[in-house]
């Protein structure tokens, strides 16, 4: 039986069920945005039943391979990775991630329809997480965010970027700083783990200092439970390459990145996971707040004031395209 495959997910979803609920981004106008990369089709909603046949299919895989492996004396996790099923475990599958881009524009009751499937056809799930905006979150009742959290939503995703308006209308992010902080308020109210995601470089060499502090600002509004940090890249196509090639937005260096990241860690007063989880990322600085804190300065300040030799080695020069 054949199924679809949402095409994105976080890397801390890497080992997760993937579940395509929707296709494609209902925004899709992110100056910068990796949905560029999908998102040359319409938005789709898919029926709660395609939805559920997809699971059912992906139970008959993971029973297919329990039932090989149990013949054959392997493990179950190992049969499943040689065949690119990275999701199946030895205990079951775990985790299962909700895509695409914005999962949460569901009906509600659709949406917990296809938590409470997945939880009853797979009984191991610990987690099932799903991307969202701030906007979508908005349009959710309180009422509708606690009946997905009993559902069994555990986390959401959601695309802060930056806490400093004028860099969030730049970029056509469609949504404000108090917007942001209000939603993910109300996702850790209806007690559901929240991630935001900011970039690091979305001001370039002019704006650099204002996004670290407006996106310090939100984050210690919201203080989410994860902080995950990506670096930005110019995709192909995108309106942002545009304005770099013609000298509009200047992109900022990796020490520039650096010293960013340093002020905009500095400035966080928060109770959160900090989290460099990408490849995209200069330095692997991760640690809980606030007791972190200054271990993760450190080992900045080691690189800002190495000799130059030192520095150019860690500090590769930055591509204009998406690795």
């Amino acid at each position: 039986m054949p199924y679809e495959l949402t095409p994105i997910r976080p890397p801390s979803e890497a080992r997760s069920l993937l579940v395509r609920a929707t296709r494609n981004c209902p925004w899709g106008r992110c100056a910068f945005c990796y949905a560029m990369l999908y998102n040359r089709e319409r938005f789709q909603l898919r029926t709660v039943e395609d939805i559920k046949q997809d699971i059912l299919a992906m139970k008959s895989l993971a029973q297919e391979i329990t039932e090989y492996t149990h013949g054959y004396g392997s493990r179950i996790e190992q049969v499943a990775m040689y065949n690119g099923i990275f999701w199946l475990t030895n205990e079951g599958v775990k985790t299962a991630f909700i895509g695409d881009a914005n999962s949460l524009i569901m009906k509600t009751e659709d949406l917990a329809e296809v938590i409470e499937f997945l939880y009853q056809t797979f009984p191991t799930l610990e987690r099932v997480t799903s991307y969202a905006r701030a906007k979508t979150v908005l349009k959710k009742t309180p009422q509708e965010l606690r009946r997905l959290s009993q559902a069994g939503l555990s986390r959401l995703h959601l695309g802060l970027e930056t806490g400093d308006d004028e860099l969030l209308q730049y970029v056509d992010k469609g949504t404000s700083a108090a917007e942001m902080i209000e939603a993910g308020r109300r996702v850790k109210e209806a007690g559901i783990s929240l991630s935001e995601y900011v970039i690091l470089g979305l001001g370039g060499e002019d704006r650099w200092k204002q996004h670290a502090e407006g996106t310090a600002r939100v984050l210690n509004a919201i203080d989410p439970d994860f902080i995950r940090i990506r670096t930005l890249r110019i995709l192909p196509g995108t309106p942002l390459e545009e304005r770099v090639e013609q000298g509009e937005f200047k992109l900022l260096s990796p020490l520039g990145i650096l010293r960013e990241e340093r002020l905009l860690i500095e400035l966080l007063e928060v109770n959160s996971e900090f989290v460099s989880d990408h490849v995209s990322n200069i330095l692997p600085i991760d640690g809980k707040l606030p007791q972190a804190k200054k271990e993760m300065l450190e080992r900045i300040d080691i690189v800002l004031t190495a000799p130059s030799e030192r520095r150019a080695s860690i500090l590769k020069p930055r591509q204009l395209t998406h690795l």
